[in-house]
């Protein structure tokens, strides 16, 4: 993500906009993003869209030349100005970057919160260092509330084989607290737009302590353009373990592919494929081979941020998997705005529906299962300083099965401290 924002939002998009910079090449016009600004239109907006959008999607390249084209022909235009600025200093052009900066002063007179983000580039120096050149960062540490740790059934009350009977308590919801630590890595590799990706996150109940886990997740994503299509693949691998024991592996990759479509300058319509493998090493009978098609809308204007998703899924589970293949569905909304200086907001809703193919158990749970999982999540995160941050966030998950055992709910509450490229 870029510094797209700042000239509004300046706080929260900091850390990734040095990111977003300091992978950048230096200032050129290739012939390829020569072709791709062509195409984009001649309209100030469509060509910062399209900046934009090259820089969500790693093209860094394509986004350079872009952005100087822009501030050639629209020398009004301040995020262009500013997020050029930020692309030079983090790739050590120090020269450049104050003279970039020193226009955005003389130019706009920027409000207090773009001069605090032009100072703090200027102590610390635009050296093109190799860490933070090409490093980014992202240190959280958390405290919170889970009502359902365990993802305990929510009715006691089940029926195997035509006999009822009442679940013991270990497999009811256990409620708890937490802590959690996680750490997030991003560098650019030296093929151009390939980002290298690291996750490690380990949380801690305060009492079900068979529910501590750990993930590590590895990935690789490169993005590039044909033509007017633009288009990412994202390679993952991830494992989970609980309680020490390692309890799931997955492989993942997705490929997203935007065409140029007549839309509106703020939308971008892109068609998604993923395929992902799951293991559990102590429940091979559970392991699965999904498939997913479908489609991504998303919107950007201002302060907004909108994006829509709808996609057919299909899981070909083990020979001897409880209820089969599956068939189902997955969308999600989500919605991220600036609430007010330094304050900033997000929501989402996502549902999943599995459809089984088998009964689940014969002789014992004679029952084709329906699975329809909502999650809904609100959060808000307040910058304090440029690069630290307090995150509040809310989650409340309903999963609905019509095998009572399998049904539960829960409503988590988690409060983060953030570093950004500390």
């Amino acid at each position: 993500m870029s510094a797209r924002w700042l000239w509004w939002a300046w706080p929260l998009l900091l850390a990734a906009s040095g990111a977003i910079a300091a992978a950048a090449a230096p200032a050129a016009t290739a012939p390829d993003a020569v072709s791709a600004v062509e195409a984009e239109g001649d309209t100030p907006e469509a060509l910062y869209q399209a900046a934009l959008r090259a820089l969500d999607e790693g093209r860094s390249t394509e986004a350079e030349a872009m952005l100087a084209r822009l501030i050639k022909d629209n020398p009004l235009h301040a995020g262009a100005w500013l997020e050029l600025a930020i692309t030079e200093c983090g790739l050590g052009n120090g020269v450049e970057a104050e003279r970039l900066f020193g226009e955005i002063e003389r130019r706009f007179q920027p409000p207090p919160g773009i001069q605090d983000v032009i100072a703090s580039y200027r102590s610390v120096g635009c050296q093109r260092t190799e860490d933070a050149r090409r490093a980014s960062w992202l240190l959280s540490v958390g405290r919170g509330y889970d009502s359902n740790v365990n993802q305990g059934a929510s009715n006691p009350a089940f029926s195997i084989g035509g006999i009822p009977g009442e679940l013991a308590p270990e497999f009811l919801a256990h409620p708890d607290h937490y802590r959690l630590l996680s750490v997030s890595y991003v560098r650019p590799l030296p093929l151009a737009d390939t980002l290298a990706i690291v996750q490690l996150s380990d949380r801690r109940n305060d009492r079900d302590h068979a529910q501590d886990s750990s993930t590590l997740l590895l990935g690789l994503e490169h993005a590039w353009s044909i033509g007017r299509w633009r288009a990412r693949a994202t390679g993952v691998y991830s494992n989970l373990t609980l309680d020490g024991r390692l309890y799931q592996r997955q492989e993942a990759l997705q490929l997203r592919a935007a065409p140029p479509l007549p839309l509106p300058e703020q939308l971008e319509l892109a068609a998604i494929t993923n395929f992902s493998h799951v293991s559990y090493p102590t429940r091979t009978s559970y392991d699965s081979n999904t498939v997913e098609l479908g489609g991504v809308l998303h919107y950007r204007s201002g302060q907004h941020q909108a994006q829509l998703t709808l996609s057919k899924l299909h899981d070909n589970g083990a020979d001897n998997r409880p209820g089969g293949n599956r068939d189902g569905w997955f969308a999600s909304a989500q919605w991220y705005t600036l609430l007010r200086s330094g304050l900033y907001g997000e929501a989402a809703l996502t549902h999943q529906h599995w459809a089984g193919s088998q009964v689940y158990s014969p002789g014992l749970i004679d029952t084709v299962r329906q699975q329809d999982t909502s999650n809904a999540r609100v959060a808000v995160q307040w910058y304090v300083r440029p690069n630290v941050s307090l995150h509040l966030e809310g989650r409340l998950v309903r999963n609905r099965e019509n095998i009572s055992l399998l049904a539960y709910n829960s409503r988590a509450l988690q409060l983060s401290w953030r570093w950004d490229n500390f």
